[in-house]
């Protein structure tokens, strides 16, 4: 590890003048907010009916869990800069917030293949769902997703501890992420940008030609299945695409690139910190009939269980 002058550093990418940091500030609040209710209502829905016992919604679980982590790991701070006069970060803080937004982001990745997968064998192999898709695998497959998660942010954590940080320090972004950091690195960075592009871009772009290519295969079968079999299967397909469309779209844009030069990162970057994490629970109730009325009964069931 390489001497660091830089003790802490300061987020200077914020959203415009006072009166507009306010409007953010406002309305960054209702959409954490908005987030928390969601993600609990979907997670407290499923835990308490009889949708855990399915694999789709045990996913569904566990990516309501990392969206309220995830989101828990950046908007809190966001929220606190916006309404602060300093907004600086210790060297160590931004060190670990960079670790651990990349793990959970990365585990929120797999969870989605997984869900996929589900997906996929659900509608092209159903005679042999329940041997595939059995609970061992299931808590293996999330199990290998926070292992992978872990390798991946590891790895970006210990290409920024052995870069040299000598004296800036004003991070043009809301959170310590590897791009914005690699700016005020005191060296040349062409090779450390390629080794980001491929343990992040790279790797994001695979996964999401590949989600893509299952979800064209499962619509090419579909055209085998009767009307009802096809429209549950596109009703809940589309919302896993829409979901994908949010979460990897932005993160295409923001790690295929090398760092350096004036870009949109850190706009880009509100798409997937704070929009798809709030969108996700209304895309998956709104558009799922047995999701709604297992919501409504676990709700009446608490409800009345207080009452009495």
């Amino acid at each position: 590890m390489e001497k660091q002058n830089v003790t802490e550093f300061v987020f200077t990418g914020q959203f415009g003048s006072k009166q507009t940091e306010l409007v953010f500030f406002v309305l960054f609040l209702l959409c954490y907010l908005a987030v928390i209710m969601g993600n609990v209502i979907i997670f407290v829905t499923i835990t308490r009916s009889h949708l855990i016992e399915q694999p789709m919604y045990y996913f569904l679980c566990h990516l309501s869990l990392m969206d309220l982590c995830y989101t828990s790991t950046v908007v809190p701070r966001l929220v606190r800069d916006l309404s602060a006069t300093k907004r600086s970060i210790s060297y160590n803080s931004c060190m670990a917030q960079l670790f651990i937004v990349h793990w959970l982001a990365a585990v929120e990745m797999f969870i989605l293949v997984f869900m996929a997968f589900d997906r996929y064998v659900a509608i092209i192999r159903p005679l042999h769902y329940k041997v595939i898709v059995n609970w061992k695998r299931c808590n293996m497959l999330i199990a290998v997703g926070w292992g992978l998660g872990f390798c991946h942010s590891i790895a970006l954590l210990l290409m920024v501890l052995n870069l040299p940080f000598c004296g800036p320090n004003q991070i043009n972004h809301y959170v310590c992420d590897i791009k914005p950091l690699l700016k005020l690195v005191c060296k040349d960075i062409r090779v450390v940008s390629i080794l980001v592009i491929a343990n992040s871009g790279t790797v994001v772009i695979v996964i999401f030609i590949v989600l893509f290519a299952s979800y064209i295969v499962i619509l090419h079968n579909l055209r085998t299945r009767s009307s009802a079999a096809r429209r549950k299967a596109l009703s809940t397909c589309s919302s896993h695409i829409m979901v994908v469309v949010l979460f990897f779209v932005p993160c295409i844009f923001t790690y295929s690139f090398p760092a350096g030069g004036e870009n949109k990162d850190k706009e880009i970057s509100v798409l997937y910190t704070v929009v798809a994490p709030m969108l996700n629970p209304l895309i998956y109730t709104l558009r799922n009939k047995e999701m709604k009325i297992a919501m409504g009964k676990v709700w009446w069931r608490m409800s009345h269980s207080r009452l009495n």
